[in-house]
């Protein structure tokens, strides 16, 4: 594993006209990567929230059938929730506290010495020693 997908990254298959830079690496970096259990979340919690529909239908079956399937998902553990109590601690010091989801991920990353993969690089600029790269 190389890769820890944010939401972003996964979801975007399901966009009308998805990146095809970003379709064009998922399929390049097929069994490198993996989510991040709060990313799991927020796609099931996303697609709960939806009325019943052929959106919502086709979004589960994406969830169940491509992304249950392809990428390991990977825990929020002890050593995930320190590294993310130091970094939180440290950047709310200096006023730039970072949305709670997003220290999740980035502590997921760094414990287990993968790549934050992201079309929105600057949710985690702030994190120390964090790899991340953009797709977008």
């Amino acid at each position: 594993m190389q890769y820890l997908l944010d939401t972003n990254i996964v979801s975007e298959p399901l966009r009308a006209r998805p990146s095809v830079s970003i379709m064009r690496r998922l399929h390049e970096h097929d069994g490198e990567m993996a989510i991040p259990a709060p990313v799991w979340h927020e796609l099931l919690f996303g697609c709960a929230r939806l009325p019943n529909s052929r959106r919502r239908d086709a979004i589960e079956r994406y969830i169940e059938d491509v992304v249950r399937t392809s990428f390991p998902v990977i825990g929020y553990d002890r050593e995930a929730a320190e590294w993310h109590a130091s970094e939180r601690a440290r950047l709310s010091a200096d006023g730039r506290t970072p949305p709670y989801v997003d220290g999740q991920i980035a502590a997921i990353a760094q414990v287990n010495g993968l790549t934050v993969v992201t079309s929105n690089a600057r949710d985690f600029r702030n994190f120390r020693n964090l790899r991340v790269r953009s797709w977008a």
